[in-house]
């Protein structure tokens, strides 16, 4: 596998990850993760943070255990800066704001996530930054670390993100949904989608490490500029 570094020096390195993969392995170690080949290339390597398999962009590893220890008091201590972008259904109200809801795991532990009361603190800003028919393209950043959070929050708020299974119909963006006088090519059977997978991007990480500040950006992936592209086009 070709891996799509964004920065590495010698204690840390940061990694595009394409949707559809696992960042780490999962407890049936059932198909290959992203730390998997890292561990190839380099040998020991250390997580640090998760994103969702079908959550595309940046995600950092240590390469040694002190990093570790210091990037890992980072993000405990909510000193990194993490923006994501988003498609989400429809447009939210208000169009920019601060969710402050706390998200727990839900009681039927098959992975879903839940807000409610009891729940740990979960806070995410989010902006509306373009707005398309039938859909919204949205910056998010999470001020704490919650798994799903930006899936639950913006379920929240009444518009789930693109393509989310768990939290949303799971439907994908279809040119007929924003092209008019939308027809099947002859040779088509059933329109594929063009975007059909979770729409959420970890885009940006902020943070100081040994007195250095890092600014890292993992560039959209080339589903997700072509499916703006075709909104922009129909808008």
């Amino acid at each position: 596998m070709k891996l799509n570094i964004v920065f590495e020096n010698e204690n840390f390195i940061a990694i595009a990850k394409p949707s559809g993969m696992l960042s780490v392995p999962d407890r049936k170690q059932s198909e290959p993760s992203l730390k998997d080949f890292l561990k190839q290339k380099y040998g020991e390597i250390f997580t640090v943070h998760r994103l969702d398999k079908h959550t595309s962009g940046l995600i950092l590893f240590a390469k040694n255990s002190e990093t570790h220890k210091q990037l890992s008091q980072l993000f405990q201590d909510r000193a990194i800066e993490k923006v994501y972008v988003g498609i989400v259904h429809g447009t939210l109200r208000p169009a920019s704001g601060t969710v402050n809801v706390p998200i727990m795991e839900h009681p039927a532990k098959d992975g879903r996530m839940l807000a409610h009361s009891k729940g740990k603190l979960s806070v995410t800003d989010y902006e509306t930054i373009e707005i398309f028919k039938n859909y919204s393209l949205v910056r998010f950043q999470i001020h704490t670390g919650r798994t799903h959070q930006i899936r639950i929050h913006a379920q929240y708020l009444g518009q789930s993100i693109v393509g989310d299974e768990l939290y949303g119909d799971g439907r994908g963006i279809y040119l007929s949904a924003i092209k008019k006088k939308y027809n099947l090519s002859k040779d088509q059977w059933e329109e594929r989608p063009i975007m059909g997978r979770l729409a959420l991007h970890s885009s940006k990480m902020q943070f100081e490490l040994l007195g250095e500040q890092f600014v890292l950006e993992a560039p959209l992936s080339k589903d997700f500029t072509a499916t703006l592209e075709q909104l922009r086009k129909n808008n």
